[in-house]
């Protein structure tokens, strides 16, 4: 009885944690876990944001690390901003754009912000994978027979776009896929699809697509099927244009082999750093432009050549975003092809991402002093000095930095004619280097003051040299040119 009694009383004894308690507290637990991690997670956001837009934009692993951020906190204006900062430092980013369009296909209610994100990004994208990705969403939302129209038109939209590009044969086979399974109900509804098909498959064995040998075995066993003599005259006049696409597929592709490895995800941009490898891919892409400048193709078309040659220079660009020699072969190739306006359209984008560069900003001033536009050249000139004065600075502060922004070029010291392999192994002394900075630096004060007497006469000459008196990086050689002048 009393074995009994203790017994009961144990198993009353509530000074024990139940399960119950037990669960309630690790659920606490977690819950405060949570909530520690979500106020660091969003420490550390803010903090990327400031360090990001103010002091270091060219962080490639600190903007992925934002979009890691931003996209595990699940909060769709933290996505926005993220995106929004992150495109404004590298435009065109593909990957980050269908990411961004991504968060926004999860549920129907959120596809009108999608749809304006493709608006806002297709406009100026040379992207393939983009463009495809924008007509797997169109495919998606118009399933029916009555949508036909909406969907063909996307495809001709884009075709016009990217038609050209190596990669856009699968949207080709796609495209003629999709008027194959158009289901005539007359006559006159069989000949304007037999019509379509021609037209589509006649235009994409001309291309260099990556498919275009699959196309042309589609294209013969098309017209055999409709009349076998007709196909063979049809087939013959096609002949020299798919073979010119053909051959030129070959060195196209070993090109653009050397030029895009591997995807590695969100691919971001860096500052160059004027290493062997560097050179070399820089190299290659002037040797791939200068191909494409070439016409491989033998275009006769001289508005499809400008237009395949404008969509492969947006694709440099957009790779090569802080080397201002690929920029200027943008704005030099647009300009020969008396486009004008468009190359100084490049110009200022190029600027912008290498507001450091004499070579963009010298080809600016020179162009607007052509057109009398001279408020522009002295805006062009200032900012070019406060941009490099700035540079000077931190050179001045950590001589051991490396600073690979001034001119988006090596210091005279290293552009001399050894190999890219020494090039390497060299790092140009702290003080020499400080001291080529400051002589190119005064190389925007000579042309500056050149401008100003030239264009304003010998009173704004003077205006320009007192300003250059007063900057603590002039160099000798500025007051030796006003001298001279």
């Amino acid at each position: 009885m009393v074995e009994s009694d203790a017994t009961q009383d144990f198993a009353g004894d509530r000074t024990h944690p139940t399960e119950e308690t037990l669960a309630f507290i690790s659920q606490n637990k977690s819950a405060n876990t949570k909530t520690e991690v979500d106020s660091s997670s969003a420490i550390e956001f803010d903090a990327l944001v400031s360090e990001l837009t103010s002091k270091s934009p060219h962080n490639p692993a600190g903007w992925r690390r934002l979009i890691s951020l931003a996209t595990n906190s699940g909060q769709i204006s933290k996505i926005q901003s993220a995106y929004d900062k992150l495109l404004k430092q590298y435009p065109n980013t593909c990957s980050a754009q269908i990411a961004y369009i991504s968060h926004f296909l999860e549920v129907e209610a959120t596809f009108g912000e999608a749809e304006k994100l493709f608006i806002k990004f297709l406009r100026d994208s040379p992207s393939v994978e983009l463009w495809q990705f924008y007509l797997t969403y169109v495919r998606r939302r118009n399933l029916g027979s009555k949508t036909r129209d909406t969907v063909g038109e996307a495809y001709k939209f884009a075709l016009k776009h990217v038609g050209q590009d190596k990669d856009a044969g699968q949207i080709w086979h796609d495209y003629i896929q999709f008027l194959k399974a158009e289901d005539p109900s007359s006559t006159w509804e069989k000949q304007r699809q037999t019509d379509a098909l021609r037209k589509a498959y006649h235009q994409a064995v001309q291309i260099p697509l990556d498919n275009v040998e699959r196309l042309w075995s589609d294209l013969a066993a098309f017209e055999n099927d409709l009349n076998s003599i007709t196909a063979k005259r049809l087939m013959a006049d096609l002949i020299p244009s798919y073979t010119k696409a053909r051959t030129a597929l070959r060195p196209l592709t070993n090109h653009l082999h050397a030029l895009y490895p591997p995807s590695q995800g969100l691919f971001l941009p860096s500052l160059p750093t004027f290493d062997a490898t560097e050179r070399n891919l820089v190299g290659k892409w002037k040797a791939y432009l200068k191909w494409e400048e070439s016409n491989p193709l033998g275009l006769e078309n001289k508005e499809t050549l400008i237009k395949r040659i404008q969509r492969v220079y947006r694709k440099a660009v957009i790779r090569m975003r802080f080397y201002p020699e690929i920029w200027y072969m943008a704005y030099h190739w647009t300009n020969s092809v008396e486009r004008p306006d468009d190359a100084l359209l490049i110009l200022r984008a190029g600027i912008d991402a290498n507001p450091a560069s004499n070579l963009l900003t010298f080809a600016f001033v020179e162009a607007k002093e052509q057109r009398n536009e001279y408020a522009e050249v002295h805006t062009a000139f200032e900012k070019l000095l406060h941009v490099q004065s700035k540079i000077l600075d931190g050179l001045e502060k950590n001589p051991n930095a490396d600073n690979h922004e001034f001119n988006g070029t090596q210091p005279s010291s290293q552009s001399t004619n050894i190999s890219s392999s020494q090039q390497s192994i060299i790092k140009t002394p702290p003080i020499i280097e400080l001291q080529e900075r400051r002589v190119e630096y005064g190389l925007v004060y000579i042309l500056y003051m050149r401008f100003a007497r030239r264009a304003e006469g010998l009173q704004a000459m003077r205006k320009a040299f007192a300003k250059a008196r007063k900057d603590k990086w002039v160099s000798w050689e500025v007051y030796e040119a006003c001298g001279k002048s």
